[in-house]
């Protein structure tokens, strides 16, 4: 690869797993990632989701730190709305100040759940409004040049954890340019404005004390096997599970009743999501990424690997890995 790889953990839960199950596994998943060469593991703020267990990336990333020792970790991303600037410099801090030079920081202005949610976070929709005033009061707190008189960040003043402005549409793109942050646009799951969101990026970019010139980092999909079809029944069955995710209420589809809603206009709303998916053997996989990175006008590409079956989760990550990895489940 031409640019580096990262890592996208959701911290799954798999069917029959507990949460304590998948938070091992992205344990061990960190610690093999740190010996494959990859530069960073992000993990990303989603509620009321029984199938993702990363409600609190500050806790998590926390913990994956104390069991690692060089690998950049950070959140990808938290949802801003939900908190108060103040708040999140304090735990970023923290992390900075426990973890010096790992800790990354990816800003989100979605609730990250439904409007049910964010009423029990205590927050309403109009949150988002003030999300790049939040930026920069964060910002503030985190650099130790406090925009709230009387307020310090402690711990986290002085730390310049850094920030990164994560979005799926022309509205972060707008806003990291003008910060003169990083972006990292939403690609593996909101695919549509790619290109002209990064064009913009790059256009409007303004040279900042964090960085003085673009830089993109883009979310793909990936599912890599030695057996194609293995992979590409792996895809199949992410498919369901999202079906599953955004169109079950009271009960599990089967696996013939979510093929059945693959087939329906809704179902074309999941292929449009993983537009941007390299799926197959790790050859092929690899000429993906490769590919994509020039589509997206990529600096970094981060990878979810989305494959429902554990080992074939992990090897994903082994068989596209920057420094040569042995199969995950074999060394």
């Amino acid at each position: 690869m031409s640019v580096d790889l990262s890592v996208l953990d959701l911290a799954q839960v798999g069917s029959g797993e507990t949460v304590g199950e998948s938070f091992a596994a992205s344990v061990d998943m960190a610690q093999r990632a740190e010996k494959w060469g990859y530069r960073r593991i992000w993990y990303a703020e989603h509620h009321n989701m029984s199938s993702i267990a990363s409600a609190a990336p500050a806790v998590l990333i926390a913990h994956v730190a104390a069991n690692t020792e060089t690998i950049r970790l950070g959140a990808g991303g938290v949802m801003l709305p939900n908190h108060s600037p103040l708040a999140i410099a304090e735990q970023f801090g923290t992390l900075a100040e426990l973890h010096p030079g790992r800790i990354d920081l990816g800003l989100g202005r979605a609730p990250g759940g439904d409007q049910q949610t964010f009423a029990a976070l205590r927050r309403t929709m109009a949150s988002a409004d003030r999300f790049p005033s939040d930026v920069l009061e964060l910002q503030g707190y985190l650099r130790g040049h406090s925009r709230v008189e009387g307020v310090t960040a402690t711990p986290g003043a002085g730390t310049d954890v850094p920030l990164y402005i994560l979005g799926s549409s022309l509205f972060g793109a707008q806003l990291a340019a003008a910060l003169g942050l990083p972006y990292a646009f939403a690609s593996h799951f909101a695919p549509q404005a790619l290109e002209e969101a990064v064009a913009l990026y790059r256009r409007e970019f303004q040279p900042s004390e964090q960085l003085d010139a673009p830089y993109v980092i883009a979310g793909v999909c990936v599912i890599a096997d030695e057996d194609e079809a293995v992979a590409a029944e792996q895809l199949r069955k992410a498919k369901r599970a999202r079906v599953n995710a955004l169109f079950a209420r009271d009960r599990r589809f089967t696996d013939e009743e979510a093929d059945m809603v693959l087939d329906l206009p809704q179902g074309r709303q999941i292929d449009a999501m993983m537009t941007y998916s390299g799926v197959g053997t790790p050859a092929q996989v690899t000429d993906y990424l490769d590919w994509f990175t020039g589509h997206a006008q990529a600096d970094e590409l981060i990878v979810a690997s989305i494959a429902p079956d554990r080992d074939v989760w992990l090897n994903t990550l082994a068989h596209i890995a920057p420094a040569p990895a042995l199969s995950a489940t074999g060394d």
